[in-house]
């Protein structure tokens, strides 16, 4: 067992998660990883269980009956890497759009610089560090981080990053079961709830690349629970002080 993992959520990724398994697993730094996969209809679960034989101790699937959520996985994700007794849990995608090089800079900052969450960010110190995507999700995405950073005050230049790297005591004091939002609006509210609590978070530029296989998650009911949920947030915060 190392003292990392990544956790990897999945729905539909066949296309993509053997590459990025042995891609975690080529890095020099040594990671497990744990996949959560919502019962994915073209076998992205069943391709990760075959690979276990090859990966003995390292790989981990927990598989969930349905898709409920990119924000009900993690959590499923986080509980399951908490009870293993892992030091440093990390958030990533399937698709390649985070880039597996990137995760011994997450961990550094972390391990080797004492950060108690580390965030792969696109934006920061206002450069723009993003490939393949049109203008308009671009612009829509950079956008809905300032927005985000105006409305919490969170000193974070990409509130909506989902490469990660948690100390366990940062998801120990958080109460996961009161996490509510379950699209990509997660992310802020993680990152809202770490603020709260002044831990120390630090981002690390990364080059995010758009995905090349498969299809993306996003839609309009995201987008929307990530408007207007963090007013929402924003609010009830201050009541609860």
């Amino acid at each position: 067992m190392q003292d990392a993992i990544v956790i990897i959520p999945t729905y539909n990724e066949i296309e993509n998660i053997e590459a990025i398994i042995r891609a975690v697993f080529a890095q020099d730094k040594a990671f497990d990883i744990l996949v959560v996969d919502d019962n994915s209809p073209d076998g992205t679960g069943a391709k990760v269980g075959a690979l276990q034989n090859e990966f003995p101790n390292r790989l981990h699937l927990l598989s969930r009956a349905n898709k409920t959520g990119l924000g009900t996985a993690y959590i499923a994700g986080f509980k399951w890497c908490l009870l293993k007794h892992y030091e440093y849990i990390f958030e990533m995608d399937a698709d390649f759009s985070h880039n597996p090089n990137d995760l011994i800079h997450l961990y550094n900052a972390c391990a080797v610089e004492d950060a108690d969450m580390a965030i792969g960010s696109r934006y920061i110190d206002n450069r723009v560090n993003v490939v393949d995507w049109d203008m308009k999700r671009l612009l829509m995405s950079y956008f809905a981080s300032k927005y985000v950073k105006f409305i919490t005050r969170m000193r974070i230049d990409d509130t909506t990053a989902g490469f990660i790297c948690y100390k366990r005591h940062v998801l120990e004091t958080i109460n996961l079961d009161k996490i509510k939002f379950v699209g990509y609006a997660f992310q802020i509210e993680m990152k809202f709830k770490a603020y709260l609590k002044k831990f120390n978070i630090v981002e690390v530029p990364i080059v995010f690349t758009d995905r090349t296989k498969g299809k993306s998650k996003m839609s309009g009911s995201i987008i929307s629970e990530a408007i207007f949920g963090v007013i929402n947030m924003k609010f009830k915060s201050l009541f609860a002080k």
